[in-house]
């Protein structure tokens, strides 16, 4: 058994959307969540830039007593997972785009990837959608803008749904039948691209899927926290703690809200 907790971090709050699946399967593990709001979005940074950002988040984490790492972010996934992996001894848990379960699904064999400059640009991004769509239209769109104004927490706003809509309007002309969602922000863009995609455009996201590897990799390293004491999660932010509240208002188990200058 170890009851140490679970370290997620993400370039601001839109990671919690991978925590609550996390939390959803795992209910029994503690977890430490870190907002690095000061500096998102990572997507528009270069990858030097990305790679240290990522390096400070992991370190503060391991200092927290981490177990297990979760980068809830798909572009510090795509552009510093390797360099964590070979330099730290903790198990690393990535998000990249459900491409191929949507390449997989998909009936007019084509399908929208919404995500930010540093994932769409990556190798990891290129390679998945090689070796998992390769017989797949793939229409990629950049979220140029999204980030900020989830941050803000003007998830409902007209300007998000005008922006969504600017966005959207050119994949469905192409004719996708499955929106991927390529950051962990977006999720919480759902109820609006809902009301905007044609009923038979799917929506599909990595949340559950990180769930169920970060269990396999709990699993597999016995790392496990079997103990009856309540779980405990704590969430730090190096910006407005209204904001990560406002995101985690669903959540029926007290959180833990920290300002933290990191």
């Amino acid at each position: 058994m170890n009851t140490g907790p679970i370290g997620v971090f993400d370039s601001g709050v839109g990671g919690t959307s991978i925590w609550k699946e996390i939390k959803k399967l795992l209910p029994n593990e503690n977890t430490v969540y870190l907002a690095d709001s000061k500096n998102a979005p990572y997507g528009q940074k270069p990858q030097n830039e990305i790679l240290q950002l990522s390096i400070k988040n992991t370190d503060l984490l391991l200092e927290k007593g981490c177990k297990l790492i979760v980068v809830a972010c798909n572009t510090a996934t795509t552009n510093a997972i390797d360099f964590l992996r070979k330099n730290y001894q903790v198990p690393f848990i990535g998000i990249e785009p459900a491409i191929k379960p949507a390449a997989l699904k998909s009936n007019s064999k084509t399908i929208g990837v919404l995500a930010t400059k540093g994932t769409l640009a990556s190798s990891l991004f290129h390679s998945t959608s090689e070796i998992h769509a390769n017989a797949i239209k793939i229409v990629e769109q950049e979220g140029i803008g999204l980030v900020p104004l989830i941050e803000q927490g003007k998830v409902h706003a007209a300007e998000t749904r005008d922006l969504l809509e600017k966005f959207i309007n050119p994949m469905l002309e192409e004719g996708i039948d499955y929106l991927v969602l390529g950051c962990t922000h977006y999720p919480y863009l759902i109820p609006v691209l809902q009301e905007l995609l044609p009923e038979h455009v799917k929506i599909i996201d990595s949340g559950e899927a990180v769930a169920r590897r970060t269990k396999a990799v709990l699993e597999k390293y016995d790392l496990n926290n079997l103990s009856d004491i309540r779980a405990k999660d704590q969430f730090y932010t190096n910006a407005d703690t209204s904001i990560l509240a406002y995101f985690l208002k669903d959540m029926r188990r007290a959180a833990e809200l920290n300002y933290l200058d990191f």
